[in-house]
């Protein structure tokens, strides 16, 4: 029996049925794409913009997706390098001084999207101190509890590199939180 993903998928080759199939996928991975770009960009409205281009990117490059991987896989390696792209231009738009760095554990506190506490927020703090790739690597292996072999596919990268990226962030946030405490 056809998953409603698969049914979805078929609808796409459509031009008929196209776009109600896509309004179909933006239901069925609104929410999981949200949370995979929250963890990255963090702020709650950064995150529903980036989703928003990720969407329409997904839609104006439909015919490009060639099924040599999981529709989800290939959504999630946009919404990864949507989120990475918004990153580097926010860092050199903003140039942020030291001092303004540190607030992001009062920033997310005060996010009214936020729901953790003041350990959650040291945690995202130490995050957002990582490098692009070492941050991309934990998020989706440590709160979205990817297999290296599927983050693998999403960021083309191998595992060996992956874990080694993993093990530098554990490192590093484990560094930062002791020195915060």
């Amino acid at each position: 029996m056809a998953s409603a993903d698969d049914k979805l998928l078929s609808q796409l080759a459509d031009p008929q049925t196209r776009r109600q199939a896509f309004e179909g996928i933006v239901r069925l991975y609104s929410e999981p794409l949200y949370w995979k770009i929250r963890h990255i960009v963090l702020n709650h409205e950064d995150a529903n913009d980036v989703m928003q281009n990720t969407f329409i990117k997904a839609w104006n490059n439909l015919d490009d997706f060639q099924r040599l991987s999981k529709f989800s896989t290939w959504l999630y390696r946009i919404a990864i390098n949507e989120s990475l792209d918004f990153l580097r231009k926010q860092k050199s738009a903003a140039k942020v001084s030291a001092d303004e760095d540190l607030s992001v554990a009062n920033r997310m506190v005060a996010d009214e999207y936020f729901d953790g506490d003041s350990t959650q927020a040291l945690l995202q703090e130490a995050i957002a101190r990582l490098p692009d790739a070492q941050r991309t690597v934990f998020t989706l292996r440590y709160f979205d509890e990817m297999k290296y072999s599927e983050i693998s596919k999403v960021l083309g990268t191998s595992e060996g590199a992956l874990k080694a990226n993993y093990h530098l962030a554990v490192q590093k946030i484990t560094e930062y939180v002791k020195r915060r405490e």
